[in-house]
């Protein structure tokens, strides 16, 4: 059965994200300046409605997170995915701000630790990046890995989490 995904775009820091959202809470966080492509992939059969206003509490928390303002998010979420695939979302959310984990870390948190690979495609399937930090997943040695957003853009929220932790700390 088809559901009502209503999206808008924002602009941030010179960049376009798209955002995503049904009455019960945020279904999907766009790369950056990703395109109309990339939300169809994760709503093929449901029908998309162009609404700024119920996003507007979604952008918002978005746009203090970018600014280095916010850590954490006071939002639902309305995320369709496998019972495994949220299992490792769920995972990603436990991976506090400014720190970092692995594929395989992940995969022992949930106890499937020949999963890797797995929990991998897991990741890059999560519809609410950076909200679900997949970005803070990093490959064992210490690399950036993979990222569905492109490697510039995990590197660059590792590097506004560092920034903002070192300032707070300074």
């Amino acid at each position: 059965m088809a559901k009502e995904i209503f999206y808008s775009k924002t602009r941030i820091n010179n960049r376009e994200y798209l955002i995503a959202s049904t009455n019960l809470g945020l279904a999907f966080v766009g790369c950056q300046n990703g395109n109309m492509d990339e939300l169809n992939s994760f709503f093929k059969h449901d029908k998309l409605i162009y609404d700024e206003g119920l996003n507007k509490t979604y952008v918002e928390e978005l746009k203090e997170y970018l600014s280095g303002v916010r850590t954490t998010f006071d939002i639902r979420l309305d995320v369709s995915g496998t019972e495994f695939q949220k299992q490792v979302w769920k995972q990603l959310q436990r991976i506090p701000y400014g720190q970092s984990s692995s594929y395989s870390r992940i995969a022992k948190k949930i106890n499937r630790p020949n999963a890797v690979r797995a929990v991998g495609t897991a990741i890059g399937k999560n519809p609410v990046s950076i909200i679900v930090p997949c970005h803070r997943v990093l490959a064992k040695n210490g690399t950036l890995g993979g990222y569905r957003g492109g490697l510039a853009m995990k590197q660059e929220l590792l590097n506004l989490e560092k920034g903002v932790i070192e300032h707070v700390a300074i």
